[in-house]
């Protein structure tokens, strides 16, 4: 975080957060006038668990988890649904572009989940309209770990980052 300015920060948190936000903002009137309408937000488990060097990342999407499970309740008796995506790792771009540290990423002891799989696994839960998506084996086992024991959850996390 130290060495992102103000203005990246506000980026990060701009198209995160802010664009979630708005988007569901614009189209809710509309949705609710539907007889059947569904929401899906992508978070990450990023917004779950702490990962090194991406607190700003991590507070964004905290940030949509947390709207997202909100938004769920608030429309819990209407025909909206809603549901929160969170994906694990996905071999996609995201670690360079983070700029993460690219030895971590590479020296994963974990393989990532293809576009397509992770792609399967949310229209799966879309379908089946779940309360949330936990897309691969590291986001659900994350998930868990974290519930249980946080802080050796973020040190397993660590080792794989840094």
């Amino acid at each position: 975080m130290v060495d992102l300015t103000y203005e990246q920060i506000q980026k990060v948190m701009d198209v995160n957060f802010y664009g979630t936000l708005y988007m569901c903002k614009t189209f809710l009137p509309h949705l609710l006038t539907r007889p059947e309408a569904h929401i899906t937000n992508v978070a990450s488990m990023g917004g779950s668990v702490p990962i090194p060097n991406q607190s700003i990342y991590c507070a964004s999407k905290a940030a949509v988890k947390m709207y997202t499970e909100s938004l769920h309740s608030e429309l819990r008796n209407t025909n909206v649904g809603v549901t929160l995506i969170i994906p694990g790792g996905v071999d996609t771009d995201l670690v360079e572009n983070a700029k993460a540290q690219k030895e971590g990423a590479e020296n994963r002891s974990y393989k990532l989940l293809s576009p397509i799989t992770a792609a399967s696994l949310i229209i799966k839960g879309l379908e089946n309209k779940d309360y949330r998506v936990l897309a691969g084996n590291d986001s659900k086992i994350m998930d868990f770990l974290y519930r249980l024991h946080p802080k050796k959850a973020t040190e397993i996390i660590a080792k794989k980052i840094m």
